[in-house]
């Protein structure tokens, strides 16, 4: 099962992969490496899915150091965890940025 301490500690160590899909989302809400590492190593777990046929993966919410809100999409690709995808939660699919719309 995919654990934020291990997402969390290969982020520390600067491994990890981020999926195409997920640095196009990063370019459209104008966000740096920097700000989703800030926002893994801050988050919370929000929501785990099992398997679905691409493997599981799982929602961290957090924050970066200047307090904007991330939400990134997280799984696994062999020994180190991809960001699937990232963005920045709003409504309507968002009330805020620990609960759905």
């Amino acid at each position: 099962m995919l654990s934020l301490d291990w997402i969390k500690e290969q982020v520390r160590a600067g491994q990890y992969y981020v999926s195409k899909h997920a640095d196009e989302e990063r370019h459209n809400d104008s966000l740096t490496f920097l700000e989703i590492e800030d926002a893994l190593l801050s988050g919370i777990l929000l929501e785990y899915y099992e398997d679905t046929g691409r493997g599981e993966s799982c929602l961290v919410a957090g924050y970066t150091k200047q307090g904007k809100p991330v939400h990134v999409v997280c799984g696994r690709r062999g020994e180190w965890p991809v960001m699937i995808t990232v963005y920045i939660p709003k409504p309507p699919k968002f009330i805020n940025p620990l609960e759905r719309g």
